[in-house]
């Protein structure tokens, strides 16, 4: 159910012809506040709002630009090329499409909030978006969050089986979607980490955009990665797994926890959740984590 003291608002971004859809959610005062612009970013097979503002009949609460917009955010998030409300073209929309995406909609984010550098959190492919656009645009990533991120692939039981498809995924910019597979989704990693009526209400706003879901990202992790360089990733990064993901392994969010240049960084493992935590039963503790890492002081550099 809708928060009406939250301010909700459409935009459109266009990228070469391309129109994308721009989704922001703030109360009324941070509007002109210049409140912290928190942008999300979806992955491989969902749209915005199903990711980030899903509406569960009965259940309320799933709505992580909701929550972190009452906590004095200017959440913005957007529907990628091939997904959701934003156009549909011939191209398979892989990680680089996405980083082109987030590109196209900075200056849209910039004129209205007076942001000139966003805190960017991303889940699973939205992951890996979100870092290749802060190896590209470091100058406008103020924070870069990574949830259920991948970087080599290595160990990955999802994506070794996925990779039986990998020749489809080569051939064509779609595959087939149903609601046995978004289903899947939630029940592939474990059982019972997710409410009843979740699966059918994301499977209820997914299928309303059609059946076929783009390829790209799903090339990209399995034959393609790595596609971003923690060498390259100056900003305070937040890197976030669930316990039971079967796609990010510890070992390889490790690795690249390791070789991040940067030493404001943290790694935090969330027991009782698998690859989409952020609709999962334990949330909250995900959108605690993120909240804490956002509002820490600034740090204090003192000459030696």
């Amino acid at each position: 159910m809708a928060d009406s003291k939250i301010k909700a608002e459409e935009y459109w971004a266009e990228k070469g012809g391309v129109r994308l859809f721009l989704f922001r959610k703030c109360l009324p005062h941070s509007a002109s506040a210049q409140a912290p612009v928190l942008f999300l970013v979806h992955g491989s097979s969902l749209s915005a709002r199903t990711g980030f503002d899903l509406d569960v009949p009965g259940k309320p609460g799933y709505s992580m630009m909701d929550w972190f917009a009452r906590r004095g955010f200017d959440v913005w998030t957007m529907d990628h090329e091939n997904y959701g409300r934003s156009s549909r073209t011939r191209s398979n929309s892989d990680i680089a499409s996405g980083a082109d995406d987030l590109a196209a909609a900075l200056p849209i984010v910039m004129e209205n909030s007076g942001a000139t550098r966003l805190h960017l959190f991303g889940s699973s492919s939205g992951a890996l978006r979100a870092g290749l656009f802060a190896n590209r645009h470091p100058d406008r990533v103020a924070s870069l969050s990574l949830d259920a991120f991948v970087w080599t692939g290595e160990g990955s039981p999802t994506l070794e089986k996925r990779r039986d498809n990998l020749d489809a995924f080569r051939k064509e910019p779609t595959r087939d979607v149903d609601r046995a597979f978004f289903h899947s989704i939630f029940n592939r990693d474990k059982v019972g980490l997710v409410e009843d009526g979740v699966a059918d209400a994301f499977a209820d706003s997914e299928l309303q955009y059609g059946t076929t879901m783009p390829t790209g990202t799903y090339l990209d992790m399995c034959a393609n990665l790595p596609v971003v360089d923690p060498t390259e990733l100056t900003c305070p990064v937040l890197l976030l797994r669930g316990e039971h993901d079967g796609i990010a392994t510890e070992e390889d969010v490790t690795a690249f926890f390791l070789k991040l240049v940067t030493s404001d960084k943290q790694l935090v493992v969330l027991p009782g959740q698998a690859h989409v935590g952020t609709l999962g039963v334990n949330r909250l503790r995900l959108f605690s984590v993120l909240l804490e890492f956002l509002n820490r002081p600034v740090r204090i550099d003192q000459a030696s």
